[in-house]
């Protein structure tokens, strides 16, 4: 079964370096995708990529998708829940599961988030930047290491809306893997959701599994902070 691995904001196809070998050794077949327009922020700039928007990065998703015979499971860690959410609203009947990692489905007209622009291009605001419950879980040296995938990002990316307009998708088998909120958590908002998690309340068959312990520390990039943890939890959510 085809895995496609959509990074977050910032993150290449290489940041998926170390889930992937636990995700083969399952029998899955996974294929880590770096969106149009991402590069490392020594790169020199690229003029034809300023314009990429939301749209361009779901494009890049469904091409894939088109390529597979079979249903795919699409992956999505971060900003990358509403890349896979827009592909499954262009592709409901060709995804068999929708993964989410340490985010959530969003609704239509839905945005990533809102990050300080450098010209054409968002780049990488620094761990200081996160909440410390976003990056408790990253020691300096995971930290150093995570930024050998780390780039810059089309500046409409962030914050262009997310168009879904095929109810069809909600009804596709989902999964939260979480490394920050609990499940318990999730769920109490899927029962009185404030405005930004109407999405996330609209899903029918929806699931959320924790990736830790209740005593250890929390963190968004649990790809880096623990990755075998991450592939035993995609392969288990998909009975391997």
């Amino acid at each position: 079964m085809d895995v496609l691995l959509v990074p977050g904001l910032w993150l290449t196809a290489s940041s998926w370096n170390e889930v992937v070998p636990g995700l083969r050794s399952a029998g899955l077949s996974p294929v880590p995708l770096t969106m149009p327009g991402v590069r490392r922020g020594d790169a020199p700039p690229d003029p034809a990529t300023a314009d990429i928007g939301i749209d361009e990065w779901i494009d890049a998703v469904v091409a894939e998708i088109d390529r597979r015979e079979a249903p795919v499971v699409l992956v999505g860690h971060s900003g990358g829940g509403n890349v896979i959410y827009g592909a499954a609203d262009l592709r409901p009947t060709r995804v068999a599961h929708l993964v989410f990692l340490d985010t959530f489905p969003p609704s239509d007209g839905g945005i990533i988030s809102e990050f300080p622009i450098d010209g054409d291009t968002v780049p990488f605001p620094g761990w200081d930047f996160f909440d410390d419950d976003d990056v408790d879980d990253l020691d300096p040296d995971v930290r150093d290491r995570a930024m050998a995938h780390v780039g810059v990002v089309p500046r409409r990316v962030p914050t262009d809306p997310v168009s879904l307009t095929d109810d069809r998708r909600r009804e596709i088998p989902a999964t939260i893997l979480t490394n920050t909120v609990s499940p318990e958590q999730i769920e109490a908002i899927r029962q009185d959701p404030p405005a930004w998690a109407a999405g996330l309340a609209a899903h029918g068959p929806l699931r959320a599994v924790s990736l830790r312990a209740p005593d250890e520390a929390s963190g968004h990039w649990p790809q880096f902070s623990k990755p075998d943890a991450v592939a035993r939890a995609i392969a288990e959510t998909l009975g391997r």
